[in-house]
């Protein structure tokens, strides 16, 4: 699981625990939004575009799936940066360890942008906003049955091998 926080002004306004991700898009902005993008408070990169997906493995086959992020087994302690349809085809997925802090700041002043978490519950963006998003404490177990393995769902999910 995540645990996220948005910050406006230094202050908290939003805090949230999550399974699968942590969205920051454009909302319904035509226009492109401008993230900066920290982990571990190091600076890695601006990213323009609809915007970023912050995934747990378990929601690494969902939204960030569809935009051309990875599969991580659920095994695998790590968290993935897809980014949403970017304006420079550089700024690629990326998977890093799960103990980081990730800091996002939404750098663009337009109205629309949005954070949503688990895909529930939104909350609008202003300039200058900090998201940061580390894995939580918490630990949900998931129920899996004994004759179904997780390489066999994903065969059957994604239609794998099929002709």
């Amino acid at each position: 699981m995540l645990r996220s926080r948005l910050l406006r002004s230094g202050e908290p306004v939003a805090v949230a625990s999550v399974l699968n991700d942590v969205v920051l898009s454009k909302g319904a902005s035509a226009h492109m939004i401008r993230l900066e993008i920290a982990i571990n408070r190091e600076f890695v990169t601006s990213l323009r575009g609809d915007g970023l997906i912050i995934s747990t493995p378990t929601g690494s086959t969902a939204y960030s799936l569809s935009s051309g992020g990875p599969i991580l087994n659920p095994s695998v302690h790590a968290l993935i940066l897809t980014p949403i349809s970017p304006h420079t085809l550089t700024n690629r997925p990326i998977v890093i360890p799960q103990d980081v802090l990730v800091e996002v700041v939404m750098v663009s002043r337009q109205d629309g942008a949005m954070v949503t978490f688990d895909g529930q519950v939104g909350m609008a963006l202003r300039h200058r906003d900090l998201v940061e998003i580390r894995a939580s404490e918490h630990k949900t177990r998931l129920v899996r049955l004994p004759e179904r393995s997780y390489y066999e769902m994903l065969r059957k999910k994604l239609k794998w091998g099929e002709s």
